[in-house]
């Protein structure tokens, strides 16, 4: 039998061989020395692979050059025997017409041959370039181990509810830019509406309990934008306190409140008519100095004018608005304590600080007799608790004629509210100027000193209203011979201003 060579095993011989060695081992020594020998006869096994692969690749690579040497002889060896016959065809006699084909054929012969042998010589001088540059080439770095590929969770929940959101904020910033536009724009309006002077005044009387007769009126301020757009208090008066037009619009409602007051005192009755500042006005001394002057400039006027203060801004009051309330009150005007929040109320104080009325909500006094609302006095008790320091109960918001009932029942000497007359406009004329009195009446009893033109109040609201002609003169400056004018039929006030607003 002829002896095994290692040589013609196959490569993974030497792998299998070592595998099966260190199953052997692993199983024969039981415990950590077993494996770990196991798994170096496995290792070696391994590496007699490679190693027999390479040397494999190796021994091919030199037969393969062996070969083109090989063939590179047989090509030089046919080539001299290709030139051998070509002399030899030049040597035998024959016609140069029998030998051209002979010819030409060992030149085709000899021509493929050399084009062989250099094809032969290139792929040698080829690979020996390619072993060359591989034998340069440094080694291989070691594969760094790849980055952790972060886990993606996908929540399509989330991600719409996310989309949602955003689109919400973004919806919402730019109803938030069209909302400042448009607030912008109206204050222009707004400013515009008071720099020209467009504020018309509504009357709603104030009567007496349970007689019902007119005692006073409240001047409510509206707005005129236009010929189409009136706005109420609770749609402008934000805008003139946040964009600082509370004192244009407070000046405005004190002039117009003057003339109806100047017409008033020429009247029987002492009907007054009550004036509200903003909040802006009376948290401002300088815009309160300015009205204290209008004030004390007219003061033959404000017998007959009552200014309106919210019981929040009074217990706010410091001490230099006190002083200017003072001042006022010394000029003859009374005020009127609005928009109570409670009844925890000192008479008192509040004659001393020169309120002569106290306007409390219909709802308030009946939340108080209903026990829903606790307080130190008795809603059926205020009203002579006030009486008795000369402060006179007003019912506000009276709405019909069931609260009306309880008003009296309470005691409120005074009502006001649509149970009796919903606020009244007044026509534009009828704050027109007065026409001037006859010559031979101004030579007796000359009018009253007009106002200045830049303060000067509407007027001739109270005569348009109560049907007087205030052209008559006078009986007193008459002469006796004059003939006496027929004084005209006085009309209750809710016919004529429904007539004038007709």
């Amino acid at each position: 039998m002829a002896p095994a060579r290692l040589k013609a095993l196959h490569p993974l011989a030497g792998a299998v061989t070592g595998l099966s060695a260190g199953a052997v081992v692993a199983i024969l020594l039981p415990g950590g020395l077993g494996s770990a020998l196991g798994l170096l006869a496995s290792g070696a096994g391994a590496m007699l692979a490679m190693r027999a692969f390479e040397q494999r690749g190796l021994a091919r690579h030199e037969q393969a050059m062996a070969g083109l040497g090989e063939v590179k002889v047989r090509l030089a060896t046919n080539a001299i025997r290709l030139d051998a016959l070509s002399q030899r065809v030049e040597q035998m006699p024959m016609r140069d017409a029998d030998a051209a084909p002979a010819r030409a054929a060992i030149h085709e012969l000899t021509a493929e041959v050399g084009l062989l042998g250099d094809l032969i010589h290139q792929v040698a001088t080829t690979l020996a370039d390619h072993e060359t540059v591989l034998a340069r080439l440094p080694e291989p770095a070691p594969a760094a181990a790849p980055a952790p590929i972060p886990e993606v969770v996908l929540d399509p929940e989330a991600a719409r509810r996310a989309r949602a959101e955003k689109l919400a904020a973004e919806r919402a910033a730019a109803a938030a830019a069209a909302r400042e536009e448009a607030e912008a724009e109206r204050a222009a309006l707004i400013g515009k509406a008071l720099s020209e002077g467009r504020l018309e005044v509504h009357l709603q009387p104030i009567v007496s309990l349970p007689q019902r007769r007119t005692c006073g009126y409240e001047a409510l301020a509206r707005l005129r934008l236009d010929e189409n757009t009136l706005l109420l208090p609770h749609e402008f008066i934000e805008t003139v306190e946040t964009r600082g037009f509370g004192p244009t619009l407070d000046a405005l409602v004190l002039t117009r409140a003057l003339a109806i007051a100047r017409h008033l005192g020429s009247k029987d009755g002492g009907i007054f008519v009550s004036c509200n500042f903003s909040h802006a006005t009376w948290s401002s001394s300088r815009a309160l100095a300015t009205l204290t002057r209008i004030l004390d400039k007219y003061r033959d006027h404000t017998a007959h004018l009552v200014i309106e203060m919210p019981q929040t801004v009074f217990r706010e009051l410091d001490p230099t608005s006190l002083g200017l309330l003072g001042a006022m009150s010394a000029n003859g005007v009374r005020f009127a304590l609005d928009q109570l929040v409670d009844l925890r109320l000192d008479p008192r104080a509040l004659f001393d600080r020169g309120i002569r009325y106290v306007k409390a909500p219909a709802a308030l006094l009946q939340a108080h007799v209903e026990g829903r609302v606790q307080s130190d006095i008795d809603a059926g008790d205020l009203a002579a608790l006030l009486a008795r320091m000369s402060v006179t109960l007003v019912a506000d918001q009276v709405e019909d004629n069931p609260a009306a009932a309880d008003m009296i029942d309470l005691g409120a000497t005074m009502g006001q509210g649509l149970a009796f007359s919903p606020p009244r406009p007044v026509k534009p004329e009828v704050f027109a100027e007065p026409e001037p009195a006859p010559a031979a009446v101004a030579s007796v009893a000359p009018p009253p000193e007009p106002l200045p033109e830049a303060a000067r109040p509407p007027q001739n609201i109270v005569d348009r209203l109560l049907g007087q002609d205030r052209r008559m003169p006078a009986s007193p400056a008459l002469p006796e011979a004059a003939p006496q004018e027929t004084r005209p039929e006085r009309l209750p006030f809710r016919a004529v201003l429904r007539r004038a607003s007709a």
